[in-house]
């Protein structure tokens, strides 16, 4: 009896010592405006040729060229009054999947030990639609695209992973404002008619069927040095269309590109970085008139539509003086298993309900107005029912998927589902900031009663504002709200998990929340299959060699420039060249714009700025040729120029990768 009182006792001083930590650890953060703060950025481009490009899920949508590059974008904060960090990414993928943070997770342990782990690392994609695919380590995802490319998927984890070393590299002493603002002209709903199905009273309560407010949080050094930003706003990356095959990261990387020249970024070690990330945009569409994004020239101006206001919105705020950040970091992090969450009658109906094995509904392949499908939106089991009534729908749905009429169950398929069942859930507290980790896309709605549920929780230690990042640390397709998923338009037949997937995230992140403010931890949950390191199908090929026509030399013009041209006109010259797989030229260029100064030249643009392309095509069985052009600025300064081509060549001998370089003739501008 003695040693078991010694034991109660021990527990209750152990306790109170927790709780006391606690406190005090509270009241020296509280006032806390100091942070210690590293910005990083790497190129994560990968094949700019002949791989299927990732989010619409086009068959015949393949990389031919490159408009602009794709970059990962990293922030490091630490709190001193705490001692604690947080790593935070936006990378210009059309989805963050989990492989790829499972496999960054592995390699910053190898580096740094137990300093970064799935806990305190939040990974996140922009959501453009216009990136290679093929690096997701689950079936669906890369049904479109032939299968796994790891080379692709090495090259996305690689260069997330530079970014973090990087910003953890340059972590000083800095402060974080936060502003808001409303930027309401850019952007429609796309599923109005599922939104009006949410209850009145509710609907009553905003402005309109999107959120139109952006935050931003600016990071600027003690001694007022600009460190970057994050800044968050609702827009799907559609802006470019699925007949587009050109890599870019559509209107967040375009609103990226511009904020960073202004602070003449050169992408390096110790670049300024601006990451526009994306919030609630589930149902919200950058293509107004119920049109699809363009292509070509249209798809260019697209973008610029909708990515300039978010720069120049974001700059505003950036200039503006906000709120200080204050407080310190916190963070809680899980593994759910998403297909078999009980949930209380609290978040439902007032009766329990659970959610569901992953399964696809019918409307998901007819796609939206950002990228039409085959097939029509709105398929129920009632129409189905309609259709085929000696059948019904029980042949097609299960009793978990309500309305549902299923296309494909991919939560069951052997040995490994092909869309995730276990999923990571996380909340960072920054100060008196909240940020989200949601791995999924959320609709407006659903991003409002997610962010409301959570707002309310944090409330009592002092959290005034929950920011949404969403399609972070994994991805499973959509959340509706129940109501919206009744109507099965493109967003509710993509909610894998069934009508109730909101309020089971609404459970879990509530959970994650109070677990915050009790100051308690959180079970790890249920470890999710690595699958980078299983056998992966694929049937992409690779290059096999290159060719070129006799007395020809890979580099050499085909088809030239002009003598002159004017501030506007567009320059083109073809070379023969070579398969761009052979070198991803990460942090480097397929091209240069040069002008000469002095007898020497110098270089002005490269394949990352917006007005160069680089297009690819196939010539017989194994030649390319090359297409650059460069659509002149009007303000260009009058003088002599030429393009410069670069490329690898792939010997059919020996099978070795030999560069090799073009030039243009000199030409003027004036």
């Amino acid at each position: 009896m003695n040693w078991y009182i010694k034991q109660i006792y021990i527990i209750v001083v152990l306790s109170n010592f927790i709780s006391l930590h606690a406190a005090i650890e509270q009241d020296t953060c509280t006032n806390n405006i100091q942070f210690a703060i590293g910005a990083g950025i790497y190129d994560i481009t990968g094949p700019v040729a002949e791989q299927g490009m990732m989010g619409y899920g086009m068959l015949d949508q393949k990389t031919e060229g490159l408009y602009q590059r794709l970059r990962a974008r990293a922030f490091v904060i630490e709190s001193p009054c705490n001692g604690r960090r947080i790593a935070f990414v936006e990378a210009d993928l059309g989805q963050l999947f989990l492989g790829i943070k499972q496999e960054v997770v592995r390699l910053l342990k190898q580096k740094y030990g137990s300093m970064y782990d799935h806990d305190n690392v939040m990974l996140a994609a922009s959501h453009q639609h216009s990136g290679p695919g093929g690096y997701c380590t689950y079936a669906f995802y890369n049904l479109t695209t032939l299968g796994f490319n790891r080379r692709n998927f090495n090259t996305i984890v690689q260069g997330i992973m530079h970014a973090i070393s990087r910003a953890h590299n340059n972590l000083t002493s800095a402060r974080i404002q936060i502003a808001q603002g409303d930027l309401s002209n850019i952007t429609v709903n796309r599923s109005p008619s599922a939104y009006m199905q949410n209850p009145k009273s509710e609907r009553d309560r905003y402005a309109g069927d999107r959120d139109t407010q952006m935050v931003v949080l600016k990071f600027n050094s003690t001694s007022g040095k600009p460190i970057g930003l994050i800044d968050w706003f609702a827009v799907h990356g559609t802006s470019m269309g699925n007949q587009n095959h050109l890599v870019n990261a559509d209107n967040k990387g375009y609103a990226a590109y511009l904020f960073e020249k202004d602070f003449a970024s050169d992408y390096g070690p110790q670049s300024f970085v601006a990451a526009f990330v994306q919030s609630n945009s589930g149902d919200i569409s950058p293509n107004k008139f119920g049109r699809s994004g363009g292509f070509g020239l249209q798809g260019l101006q697209d973008v610029e539509n909708a990515g300039r206001p978010q720069y120049q919105k974001a700059k505003e705020l950036f200039n503006t003086s906000g709120a200080q950040v204050h407080g310190g970091i916190k963070y809680r992090h899980t593994f759910v298993a998403m297909d078999s969450i009980d949930i209380n009658p609290a978040f439902t109906d007032d009766k329990p309900h659970k959610t569901c094995p992953a399964a696809i509904g019918m409307s998901m392949f007819a796609g939206t107005q950002d990228g039409e499908g085959f097939g029509k939106q709105g398929i129920t089991c009632s129409g189905v029912s309609e259709l085929f009534p000696t059948l019904g729908c029980s042949l097609v749905t299960t009793p978990c998927q309500g309305v549902k009429p299923i296309a494909l169950l991919t939560g069951n398929k052997k040995p490994y589902p092909w869309t995730p069942q276990i999923l990571p859930l996380q909340i960072f507290t920054v100060g008196n900031v909240a940020i989200l980790g949601v791995p999924f896309e959320l609709t407006t709605m659903a991003g409002r009663r997610l962010r409301e549920t959570v707002a309310h929780t944090l409330e009592p230690i002092g959290i005034t504002d929950v920011i949404l990042t969403t399609l972070a640390n994994g991805y499973a397709g959509y959340v509706t709200t129940y109501e919206e998923y009744q109507v099965q338009r493109y967003e509710g037949a993509s909610t894998h998990f069934g009508p109730w997937t909101l309020a089971a995230l609404q459970q879990e992140y509530q959970k994650l929340a109070q677990a915050l403010v009790e100051n308690k931890p959180v079970p790890v949950g249920p470890i999710p299959p690595d699958l980078a390191n299983t056998i992966q199908l694929s049937l992409q090929t690779g290059v096999i060699f290159d060719d070129k026509p006799l007395f020809k030399n890979f580099g050499d013009v085909k088809q030239d420039v002009a003598a002159h041209y004017r501030p506007g006109d567009r320059v083109e010259v073809t070379f023969w060249g070579a398969h761009p797989k052979n070198n991803y030229r990460t942090q480097g260029t397929f091209l240069e714009v040069q002008r000469k100064e002095g007898g020497r030249w110098v270089t002005i643009r490269n394949d990352n700025d917006w007005d160069t392309e680089y297009h690819w095509k196939r010539e017989g069985i194994a030649e390319s040729l090359v297409t650059i052009v460069w659509r002149i600025p009007k303000n260009i300064a009058p003088g002599t120029y030429r393009i410069v081509h670069y490329g690898d060549w792939k010997s059919g001998w020996d099978h070795a990768i030999r560069g090799y370089t073009g030039y243009s003739s000199e030409f003027t501008v004036g």
